[in-house]
């Protein structure tokens, strides 16, 4: 398969100013280093390219004075720094470069934005630009594979989802081996540096409840008491997860009906390949118990993607009723409201009564196999 262009690319690249910083964020392993190398590669200019997992590139930081950083740069017209969030006090470094250095350029990717973000994202308010990877999104696939292609890969991308080395790779025993690599040796690491955090059973216990719940709502009482945790510890680990890209979570949409259900929450993977590696199933789509739950997640995790890759500024919601009508997904924006039902199946549900008296204004379609492509 020929390279894929991720979507970011021109967007990151408009971004890349002088005294200003580019920030990308995003999972272990979807593809921030390649992408800095090609930005790098099409730069025109001296960079400097560093990385916080090496002991050289922390050495040359670790000097926080104006002296030292107007040496290391001299001549230099873009800093970029790979793994950044290995870098102690990454943040006010970073301030102090593109404050004090003249026309210094500052892109740096970060594996986990509770990190980067504390240590970066308060000191470089107003200096710096925010994006996030994912895993490959269908729009970006679909450069390097026709129609056809992409309707004969779906079930992989149900079962394998869309981390590059998984979409690149041949053979499907190839790609769980690599999957459950990912969640074995890299998902929680970030989140387990923590000091004070050291349960990773748990944790894993936790993520394994979300994922056969993927589609549902989620009590986090219930949670704790089949982990033996506190409901607050339970939130605060759903957080860490969702800050590190695993998980992200969908409140209930409501302007106030009393009868629409808001409190609750359910929560999603921005992956398929990472819930079911989680889940230890692998199983083709024709025996499973869960293909509707793997669709939504699918479809789902697709446009939270394509917001995230254009900057859409979409907020996404599930829409629920207290006498059982519900929407799989609402998605507003500041100027229009959609509402999405995702079917595996030829069911064509029609717009829920209350809804469409509640929303007249928001647009309803049901996607299904047919016509899924035209939403993503």
């Amino acid at each position: 398969m020929e390279p894929v262009k991720r979507l970011l690319e021109e967007r990151v690249r408009t971004k890349i100013l002088p005294n200003k910083a580019v920030l990308i964020f995003g999972a272990r392993r979807v593809g921030k280093t390649i992408l800095l190398r090609q930005i790098i590669d099409k730069f025109e200019g001296k960079v400097l390219l560093l990385n916080g997992e090496d002991l050289d590139s922390v050495s040359i930081l670790n000097e926080k004075s104006i002296s030292n950083y107007s040496h290391i740069l001299d001549g230099v017209n873009l800093l970029a720094i790979d793994e950044a969030q290995a870098i102690p006090d990454i943040g006010s470094k970073l301030k102090l470069i593109v404050d004090e250095i003249p026309g210094i350029s500052v892109v740096a990717t970060g594996s986990s934005s509770f990190d980067l973000l504390n240590k970066a994202g308060e000191p470089l308010v107003g200096r710096s630009s925010l994006f996030y990877l994912t895993p490959f999104s269908q729009r970006e696939i679909g450069q390097v594979e026709n129609a056809l292609e992409t309707r004969q890969n779906l079930e992989s991308r149900l079962i394998y989802g869309s981390y590059p080395e998984v979409v690149t790779m041949s053979g499907y025993d190839n790609k769980a081996q690599y999957l459950g690599d990912i969640v074995n040796a890299y998902l929680l690491k970030d989140i387990l540096s923590i000091d004070g955090l050291k349960n990773s059973g748990k944790m894993k216990d936790l993520l394994r409840l979300i994922a056969f719940q993927v589609g549902n709502e989620v009590s986090y009482d219930e949670l704790g008491k089949q982990l033996g945790m506190s409901k607050n510890t339970v939130e605060k680990y759903l957080d860490l997860l969702s800050k590190v890209f695993v998980v992200f979570r969908l409140g209930g949409f409501s302007r106030n009906l009393r009868k629409e259900v808001v409190k609750a929450g359910k929560w999603y993977f921005y992956d398929n390949g990472i819930r079911n590696a989680i889940i230890g199933n692998f199983g083709p789509v024709s025996i499973r118990q869960d293909v509707g739950s793997l669709w939504e997640n699918y479809l789902i995790s697709e446009r939270v993607k394509q917001n995230l890759n254009e900057r859409l500024n979409k907020e996404f919601y599930f829409w629920r009723t207290y006498d059982g009508q519900e929407i799989d997904l609402i998605e507003e924006s500041s100027d229009s409201l959609t509402a999405l039902e995702f079917k595996w199946g030829d069911k064509t549900p029609v717009v829920p009564k209350a809804f469409g008296i509640a929303y007249p204004e928001a647009s309803f379609s049901v996607v299904n196999r047919d016509n899924y492509l035209s939403y993503l």
